[in-house]
């Protein structure tokens, strides 16, 4: 009895710290929900997926990443509006908006993989947007090395598991971010990280969703954010 009290306390301790955090990034529960109903980049499943390529070359996001995808909307979106599209493009007329090639060939394989994945037919989303929906809801991290997105040279669990929650999943990317103040967290409520990889960072996420009632997502967010 005394342990389950010390767990008991122990977590309600991670549940004030998290709400303090979530106080001091308000939008964080709107960017989630922007993740989780696929109305990232407008709904938009080409810029999504340029979004994931490009994040996974580890370059600043919100200053870097946010504006070379906007170039890319604002000068090419209208001409190359599906994934399709995007696998099919010259990449090298392209590297205007962003010069790293390995992510031009990331982009252009997700393109590949997503464009010939089985659409569900999910009422208001279009074509893309399925296969995307699809894909994520069927993906595993657990098992992302054998995924098709996952076999792409330069996808990392951080980068699949992005793609993921841009389609409109539910969970946690393992990136350093995350780490960093998931552990402080759990340090200020007297809990420890349990595991050193991703999969434990991901399950860990999960865990202090379940105790605090905040999703995944909107934790992943709150840590970008802080």
């Amino acid at each position: 009895m005394v342990h389950v009290s010390m767990v008991s306390e122990s977590d309600r301790r991670l549940k004030e710290a998290l709400d303090r955090r979530m106080a001091l990034a308000p939008s964080a529960l709107e960017e989630a929900e922007l993740c989780l109903q696929m109305r990232r980049w407008e709904g938009k499943a080409v810029l999504m997926v340029l979004d994931a390529a490009f994040t996974s070359v580890g370059l600043g996001y919100f200053r870097t990443v946010v504006p070379a995808v906007e170039r890319f909307r604002d000068r090419h979106y209208q001409d190359l509006p599906t994934l399709r599209d995007l696998e099919k493009a010259d990449s090298e007329s392209l590297r205007f908006i962003w010069k790293n090639r390995r992510s031009w060939r990331v982009a252009q394989e997700m393109a590949s993989v997503l464009s010939a994945y089985p659409r569900d037919r999910v009422p208001g989303l279009d074509s893309d947007r399925q296969a995307l929906a699809s894909w994520a809801s069927h993906a595993c991290p657990e098992h992302w090395r054998d995924d098709p997105v996952g076999r792409i040279k330069g996808v990392g669990l951080t980068t699949f598991q992005y793609l993921r929650m841009m389609g409109g999943v539910d969970t946690a990317m393992p990136d350093k971010i995350v780490r960093r103040e998931v552990s402080a967290l759990l340090r200020e409520a007297g809990q420890e990280l349990e595991g050193d990889g991703d999969l434990a960072l991901i399950e860990a996420v999960c865990r202090i969703g379940r105790i605090s009632g905040y999703r995944p997502a909107e934790i992943c967010w709150m840590c970008w954010l802080l």
